[in-house]
């Protein structure tokens, strides 16, 4: 079993910023993927960001040059800063994690959602 706790949503002013954190937990042997999605209201989840191993990062286009991605593997832990917000960034925001536990099973494990809302 896997777990993951996010927190850092909130409500905050176009322009402002947000650091969202997502840690993990439980029977990891390693990890490969950690990204976040989000799912506004009507609308189907969406990648914004995810980090390989490695280190190699993708983004969405329409959160490139604001949004920058993070991990620190010691603390099984993936951050998403995010910069110059826009109303259009209102949504629920997941994190997703990848990786094999200590019996080297496959797992990828969902955060519980942390909101973040953009509006003056």
């Amino acid at each position: 079993q896997v777990q993951l706790v996010e927190s850092g949503g909130g409500l905050v002013q176009p322009g402002g910023s947000l650091r969202l954190s997502c840690a993990a937990s439980g029977s990891i042997f390693s990890i490969n993927t950690m990204g976040w999605y989000r799912q506004a209201p009507g609308k189907e989840r969406e990648l914004v960001a995810r980090i390989i191993s490695g280190d190699s990062t993708s983004y969405a286009d329409s959160v490139k040059g604001r949004f920058t991605i993070s991990r620190d593997n010691a603390k099984n832990t993936v951050y998403l800063q995010m910069n110059s917000l826009k109303p259009e960034d209102t949504a629920l925001y997941y994190c997703n994690v990848r990786g094999l536990t200590y019996l080297r099973a496959a797992f990828g494990s969902w955060g519980q959602g942390t909101q973040v809302t953009v509006s003056s």
